[in-house]
């Protein structure tokens, strides 16, 4: 029986994770319970895997060419190895809501945005099949409260559609579609024995989003409805936006974003304010390499006051560094989250940077998003009209909740042992599996 003739109680419950930097699989099996898919590489299988796209140029066998993509772990890898780059292009989700990104040329052809977010989905699909050892045509997939770039619901729904189409363009037949942090809340509902109303905080590279709801298993009993969800909000910042601040106050003025240069007889910035902007969204320093932007920095390096750092940033752009640059970022950030001061490395090519920097200067740094992230949640508390004494728990997931700064938000409203957290890069693939079986009637 093919799958597109199943009934629906007789489709498999798959939660699909596609994030803004890493995304998830997951299937609930009668049998098994929860089985993650695991994705292949260098280092071994992986439960999540970088949502990334890599397209690089080939020579077919009659002498013409190509592109030629691959997608996650492999993208990276052979990104990593190409003496000659190809275009790796990360955060495509953070895109969708935007209705003046279409898309983008590569290699001479037009790609639309929703073919590229179906390259990886396709490939993420295939992995899980091959794991589950089954064909996928459903999933109940994940969506933020708020997109990255949202200003409506309109621009919401907008996104979802664009989301929609780039499934079925990957071999999806039919999706269902829930909040990431409600499928977060069902994952952390497996893990208890009684009813509690708990707040959700899923902190991905895109987006914060926040749910107050009740859960339990009375409520898995009786059926969930719509008055159990209490309330949400999101805002579209999240991880991405603290790497941001890394970038601007840490990188950049080593690669001189502070630099002067001399013109006549004035002294002028260096390089334009936008080709910074550009770096610290580190997954558009590929659309820095470009023959304009190289003449602007070749010009401006002659003339600037500190040359060694124009060098350096051209360095980096011609060198197609970004994927390292932000996996340095990443570091420096993990380690603030554990220690109260830590040393900024990143040498890679022919760029050498050992910056020191403290937990305290970071949280300056970011302290504009901590300030959105907290009117965010008090909001919703009192759009609820609920008091912080009556929350149960509260349930912290993705990288960003890590950082002391943002977990000292929840700690303040809610006290240090109401906090709990888990399988930060995978819950709501797992909670959406739940989500999934519920939808299609099954008992999990």
């Amino acid at each position: 029986m093919k799958q597109m003739e199943k009934t629906k109680s007789q489709l498999d419950a798959v939660g699909f994770d596609f994030g803004t930097t890493n995304s998830a699989v997951a299937l609930l099996d009668q049998k098994s319970g929860i089985q993650l898919a695991s994705f292949p590489s260098l280092a071994g299988p992986l439960e999540s895997v970088r949502s990334v796209l890599y397209l690089e140029s080939i020579k077919t066998a009659s002498g013409a060419r190509k592109a030629h993509a691959l997608t996650g772990s492999a993208a990276i890898e052979h990104y990593l190895q190409a003496d000659e780059k190809g275009r790796l292009i990360q955060s495509l989700k953070s895109h969708l809501s935007s209705r003046s990104l279409t898309g983008t040329e590569v290699f001479g052809r037009r790609y639309k945005l929703e073919d590229l977010v179906a390259r990886i989905l396709g490939d993420l699909r295939k992995h899980a099949e091959k794991h589950f050892d089954r064909p996928i045509s459903y999933a109940m997939v994940g969506r933020p409260v708020r997109f990255v770039g949202a200003e409506t619901s309109d621009d919401d729904d907008y996104a979802v559609a664009r989301l929609r189409v780039a499934f079925a363009a990957a071999g999806f037949e039919r999706v269902e579609f829930e909040m990431e942090p409600v499928a977060a809340a069902c994952a952390y509902e497996a893990s208890i024995d009684h009813d509690e109303l708990i707040l959700i905080g899923d902190f991905g590279g895109g987006t914060s989003d926040f749910s107050l709801l009740r859960v339990g298993p009375n409520v898995r009993r009786r059926g969930r409805t719509p008055q159990d969800l209490l309330g949400n909000s999101g805002v579209g910042l999240a991880g991405d936006a603290f790497d941001a601040r890394i970038v601007r106050k840490l990188v950049s003025p080593a690669l001189g974003s502070n630099s002067e240069a001399r013109s006549l007889d004035k002294l002028l910035p260096a390089v334009p304010a936008w080709i910074y902007a550009n770096l610290e969204r580190w997954h558009y320093l590929s659309f820095l390499r470009t023959n304009n932007v190289r003449e602007i920095l070749k010009s401006a390096r002659i003339r600037a006051l500190e040359p060694e750092k124009i060098a350096a940033l051209i360095a980096l752009i011609d060198e197609d560094l970004g994927y390292q640059l932000h996996q340095a970022v990443q570091q420096v950030k993990f380690e603030l989250s554990r220690s109260d001061a830590a040393e900024f490395r990143f040498r890679d090519g022919s760029m050498d940077l050992r910056i020191p920097v403290t937990r305290r200067e970071f949280e300056s740094w970011i302290a504009n998003e901590l300030q959105v992230i907290e009117e965010s949640i008090d909001k919703l508390l009192k759009t609820s009209g609920i008091d912080p004494r009556s929350v149960d728990r509260v349930f912290l997931t993705g990288g960003s909740s890590f950082v002391p700064a943002v977990r000292r938000i929840f700690e303040t409203r809610f006290g240090k042992d109401r906090i709990r957290g888990g399988n930060e890069f995978t819950s709501v693939a797992h909670g959406l599996a739940l989500r999934a079986a519920e939808s299609l009637g099954q008992h999990s």
